[in-house]
């Protein structure tokens, strides 16, 4: 009899073309992305490390390695730009996930006036990139340094208040989405044993809700990480450049661009990244599926 049962199983298993046609393409296919996504990492981690200084020189992967240029980028003002990415990014973070679970929290358990039309205005304004007004942001942002001046061009306060102004929108859409899976049960039994809106939401519904801040805390300084064009012109002096700008600024001259500082200064701006991907993944498909199963 289990004989019989393995000879089943094996005549039900893929083989010769129709495996290729079923399974084996993507297989193939997952191995060019890899070697696709890989290669370009490879080649700004060897242009780091050679030591001519310039990417022409790098054509053959590490065929000279020195670790000079990651030991000269403590010598310029790329520490003061990656301080700078960090504060301003995990502010903006920290700041979008309050503010958005705050607002999915009123639009997910509240019954207001209004509360079909503002789902519909975050929902069309999510459509509109931010820097569609960066020409309206740098103008406010002159004016109100005219009159508050530690909210001036040049100040990473006020790039985090232009980067909150826009933290609405998907991410309400993205959190709205989880905390209705979550039992309004639990909101009426706290209110009985006398638990205000403001206990319900910081004691119980956070806690629930780990894994979509987590979400959004991540595509939030992601985001903001990597945000060239209103940082660029809210940040006038280059010692309070984010990595972006500054990076940018260095690979913008052709000629004398030091390519070498470039690539170096590349691999350890990833590196924040990539643990804080690590670190966060296990919420990172719940974050996002959860949110689809009710409505």
């Amino acid at each position: 009899m289990a004989k019989k049962l393995a000879t089943g199983e094996n005549d039900t298993r893929l083989r010769g073309a129709r495996w290729w046609t079923q399974v084996g393409w993507k297989h193939v296919f997952a191995v060019l992305m890899i070697v696709y996504c890989v290669f370009p990492i490879l080649y700004v981690l060897s242009a780091s490390l050679n030591p001519n200084g310039t990417l022409t020189g790098s054509n053959r992967l590490f065929s000279a390695i020195t670790g000079k240029h990651f030991a000269d980028l403590m010598n310029t003002d790329f520490p003061n730009w990656m301080l700078n990415s960090f504060i301003v990014s995990s502010i903006t973070a920290i700041g979008t996930v309050i503010m958005g679970a705050a607002a999915a929290y009123a639009f997910s358990r509240f019954r207001f006036k209004g509360r079909r039309g503002g789902l519909t205005a975050l929902l069309i304004i999510q459509m509109f990139p931010q820097m569609l007004a960066f020409i309206a942001i740098f103008l406010l942002a002159l004016t109100l340094g005219e009159i508050f001046p530690f909210l001036g061009i040049g100040s990473r306060l006020q790039l985090i208040m232009i980067y909150l102004g826009g933290a609405l929108g998907a991410n309400t859409f993205l959190m709205y989405g989880f905390f209705n899976t979550i039992p309004q049960e639990l909101d009426e039994a706290a209110k009985i044993d006398g638990a205000t809106h403001a206990q319900i939401f910081w004691g119980i519904i956070m806690r629930l809700v780990t894994p979509i801040l987590a979400v959004v805390g991540l595509l939030s300084f992601v985001g903001t990480y990597g945000e060239f064009i209103l940082a660029k012109l809210v940040l006038a002096r280059p010692e309070n450049y984010t990595l972006a700008v500054g990076l940018y600024v260095w690979g913008s001259d052709e000629r004398n661009a030091p390519w070498s500082l470039f690539a170096a200064g590349a691999v350890l701006a990833a590196i924040p990244i990539i643990l804080l991907f690590m670190y966060l993944q296990k919420y990172i498909v719940a974050g996002l599926t959860a949110g689809g199963v009710k409505g």
